[in-house]
């Protein structure tokens, strides 16, 4: 039996065109084009350090620093919004498939309840922590100077993307009355 709820909610969540699902899609999936970037930046910037050492045995100074501190934080992170918003994070769900329907939405809906809350709580201290590192400057110990703060907005970022897209999918199962 559908759970009854506002007609606008479930106009909104029911199916992937409503106002919300699509800002939130489209914002995430920029987010995720962003995040492949990196990765791309990544494989050319590593792939040209090893052929510069392989060739002069002198390789681009500050690799390991860049690919540590941007390239993977950027590549892991931005994309976490777009992976809960197309359900392909892992779960293990092998009992909960032999539940009946009811438990399974009300399992759902505790379980994206538990994910707000748990990507809010890192939102939150990521957001304080990347105006704290924003305000310092922040670098790391190197051979040259290297800023780190603008790699600390890449987790808050994230972070929302994912707040976001549980939102919606939360909706979408209320909407729906089926677990995602």
């Amino acid at each position: 039996m559908p759970l009854n709820i506002n007609d606008d909610v479930a106009e909104i969540a029911d199916d992937d065109s409503g106002l919300l699902y699509r800002c939130v899609s489209w914002l995430n999936t920029v987010f995720l084009v962003i995040s492949a970037i990196f990765v791309v930046l990544m494989m050319l910037h590593v792939t040209a350090d090893v052929l510069l050492r392989a060739v002069s045995d002198v390789g681009i100074t500050g690799t390991l620093e860049v690919v540590s501190y941007y390239y993977m934080v950027c590549a892991i992170f931005l994309a976490f919004g777009y992976v809960e918003l197309k359900n392909q994070h892992i779960r293990v769900d092998l009992f909960v498939q032999q539940m009946p329907r009811s438990a399974q939405v009300i399992l759902y809906i505790l379980a994206c309840l538990a994910g707000f809350v748990f990507f809010g709580l890192l939102a939150w201290q990521s957001m304080s922590d990347a105006i704290r590192a924003t305000r310092s400057h922040e670098t790391i110990m190197s051979n040259f100077l290297f800023y780190v703060w603008p790699s600390r907005w890449a987790l808050p970022i994230g972070f929302i993307g994912c707040l976001l897209a549980i939102l919606c999918n939360l909706l979408k199962a209320l909407a729906r009355w089926r677990a995602l």
